[in-house]
């Protein structure tokens, strides 16, 4: 049995057909560009897949209608603004077709193939550009009233801090690639100005290249200014971790990207607030584990949304 995924991304989108074990038999990658033409390259690419799909899955970043299948104007998709989508893709291959939010389908993936496979209750954290949840609650995916559950990056964690969501000290603005990259930023700045330059950033010509990436090859490399600012995202993820431990009480919490990557660098901090913020049954019964699918999530996370109620998405 066959799925058909695609994987909307504001850099790069992908066109896959896999079957129902998650595994990717065919994959077409093309840079993300307007939804007409990025769509066209993306189906003529699917149409020449060999084998027959039974359902198609779109992974996308919010905001969306799921209900209605359309693409909401996504702040990294410029120019997409209430995109059909799912009408799109059944006007032109005929099989019913469902769209997921990337957190939502990301958790879907990690619960069903990844690290959170045989949990009942399951939180999935994206902590790459952006910071998101997808929620697996009861064995079902819990999407709320309107599709927006698990917005986690938008909860305050303190009264100032690095912006993300729209708002100063949010849990996406603490943690998160662009979070850390903003932090790495003004600590340098202010050092800069203090005649006292960080290593990882020796001067003002610098201060545009900092990311979270090279933050983290610098503390692995021994810098003790990019050591503290992930010893703060970790902290700050751990502040937020306490919250929804306590609040939903889960089986696994299961965390993606710029965790798999430097779980070392963040995971004694964060153990340290859950061992002070969180109750202590609920800590004790939680996992939390790095996710597993790694660079395979999105194109299996497009083809676990096809395979949702058995590929029966809206017709």
């Amino acid at each position: 049995m066959y799925y058909l995924g695609f994987d909307i991304g504001g850099t790069k989108s992908a066109a896959v057909l896999g079957d129902e074990n998650g595994n990717i038999l065919h994959r077409e990658a093309i840079p993300t560009g307007s939804p007409t033409q990025t769509m066209e390259r993306l189906f003529q690419a699917a149409e020449v897949f060999p084998e027959r799909a039974k359902a198609a899955g779109v992974s996308c970043g919010g905001p969306l209608d799921e209900d209605g299948g359309l693409i909401l104007s996504p702040p990294n998709l410029p120019g997409w603004d209430r995109i059909h989508i799912v009408e799109m893709i059944q006007n032109r291959f005929g099989i019913p077709t469902r769209l997921r939010n990337d957190a939502n389908a990301c958790a879907l993936a990690e619960w069903r193939f990844g690290a959170g496979k045989g949990a009942q209750s399951m939180i999935f954290l994206t902590f790459g550009t952006g910071m998101g949840a997808g929620l697996i609650l009861n064995g079902e995916l819990y999407a709320g009233i309107c599709g927006l559950a698990g917005e986690v990056g938008h909860i305050r964690l303190a009264p100032d801090g690095p912006e993300g969501y729209g708002k100063a000290g949010s849990f996406e603005g603490f943690v998160s690639g662009g979070g850390i990259a903003r932090m790495g930023q003004s600590l340098a700045r202010e050092r800069l100005r203090q005649g006292n330059p960080t290593r990882f950033c020796p001067s003002t010509e610098t201060l545009s290249s900092i990311t979270a990436k090279s933050l983290a090859q610098a503390a692995k490399n021994g810098d003790p200014d990019a050591i503290k600012i992930f010893r703060l995202c970790g902290e700050k993820l751990g502040a937020g971790l306490a919250i929804l431990i306590d609040l939903l009480n889960p089986e696994r919490i299961v965390i993606g990207s710029i965790f798999q990557r430097s779980e070392g660098l963040l995971r004694p901090s964060m153990e340290e607030v859950l061992r002070r913020e969180c109750l202590p049954g609920a800590l004790e019964a939680v996992q939390i584990l790095s996710a597993e699918l790694g660079d395979r999530i999105g194109d299996i996370a497009a083809l676990t949304v096809a395979m949702e109620d058995g590929g029966a998405g809206h017709v």
